[in-house]
């Protein structure tokens, strides 16, 4: 046992170990947007998981991501707040994602039957659909200006801004401190649990199922009941994201929730590589992170101007949808697999000009000596 021991901890489970301990510091050192921008890049990053499992992996065009986000939102909101059933925050947060999942199920006979751009079509009116109970819906989405977030608590600890006040090393942990480490358990949640899947028997014939439908069936896939199963599990992912999302604002609101939400997730996906649960993490912080940042550091870049400007200049929403669009294209003309794949590419490069051990050439090598000839033994 003792030996096993040294070589958990090299190689791979050394890095996984070092790469865990390094995303727990952050609550120690950086300030609270920082650590509000990681939040939001978590969240998205479970939700464009989700995404990439449906849509890069069983190759199911999806619009209506942004449906079953405020699904998971406004489900724990509700479940967990008043008016509501105010039930505990744990349980509010499992039946949420559990609702957007029945969502999913309810939409899934569709998307047995429909692919591609006519499933993008038909869950695009999820999204529109969606946005009008949003708004009129009062008594449970509290329309237009939307609802405050319960805080989650969790054996009595929140997760949040509450009493009593903690401090850690030192450190005052409010409410991005402390989401901190739930949004990490949840995340890490996410992309074990996905990696698994892709690994395993199901990832295997989604991916069979987006390569050839006929293919896939001759095989034993049962086509429908896949299409219908990843889109199911899709859902959950997003509603999981739906709650993070909920908690990081604190105050859900309809107009979120909108079409845009959905293409900006396609951008992740896209932008980080399809099929993938590390691009999907790498393009959900490119695309949440990016126009945070422009709308801090307005004043300080070039042709950007400050938000709320009235000169006519590009504010750095607008900058931000322009760079959305211009990676989308570099991606698709020079790396069609994403930031995952250039990442790769790059990683296998580094190890081919590693040097190597020079080869032993037998012509310059010592000479080894001769074994000694068993002498004779003469017979008497």
């Amino acid at each position: 046992m003792s030996d096993r021991i040294p070589e958990a901890l090299t190689g791979r489970g050394a890095r996984m170990v070092c790469l865990a301990v390094a995303l727990c510091l952050p609550p120690f050192y950086l300030d609270a947007f920082w650590l509000r921008i990681g939040l939001f890049a978590m969240a998205a990053a479970i939700g464009a998981v989700g995404l990439a499992l449906l849509t890069g992996t069983a190759g199911q065009l999806s619009l209506g991501h942004a449906f079953f986000l405020a699904t998971g939102a406004y489900g724990y909101t509700w479940l967990a707040g008043e008016p509501g059933p105010g039930l505990p925050p744990a349980l509010a947060a499992l039946l949420a994602v559990l609702l957007a999942g029945a969502a999913g199920g309810l939409f899934s006979p569709v998307a047995g039957r429909v692919k591609g751009i006519y499933l993008g079509i038909a869950t695009l009116a999820l999204v529109f659909l969606g946005h009008h109970v949003l708004l009129t819906a009062d008594s449970v989405t509290g329309g237009f200006n939307g609802r405050s977030v319960p805080p989650f608590t969790l054996g009595g600890f929140t997760f949040g801004a509450g009493d009593p006040e903690l401090t850690v090393l030192g450190v005052p942990f409010g409410a991005e401190e402390r989401l901190w480490f739930l949004g990490l358990a949840l995340f890490a949640f996410t992309w074990f649990t996905a990696r698994g899947l892709l690994r395993g028997r199901p990832g295997r014939a989604l991916a069979a199922l987006r390569d050839s439908e006929t293919a896939a069936a001759v095989m034993g896939v049962d086509v429908a009941r896949h299409r219908s199963a990843a889109f199911v599990v899709s859902s959950m992912y997003a509603g999981l994201a739906g709650v993070l999302l909920a908690l990081s604002f604190r105050r859900v609101v309809p107009d979120y929730f909108s079409l845009v939400l959905s293409v900006d997730y396609l951008a992740m996906i896209v932008i980080g590589g399809l099929g993938s649960v590390a691009g999907a993490t790498a393009g959900a912080v490119f695309v949440t992170a990016l126009p945070l940042l422009m709308t801090r550091y307005a004043d300080q870049l070039p042709l950007v101007a400050a938000p709320g400007s009235a000169d006519g200049s590009v504010g750095p929403t607008e900058a931000t949808r322009y760079l959305y669009g211009a990676a989308i294209v570099l991606v698709l003309l020079y790396a069609p697999d994403g930031l995952h794949g250039l990442a790769r590419r790059a990683r296998d490069r580094i190890r081919r000009r590693r040097p190597r051990a020079p080869a032993t050439d037998p012509a310059l090598s010592p000479p080894q000596p001769a074994a000694t000839a068993r002498s004779k033994e003469h017979t008497p």
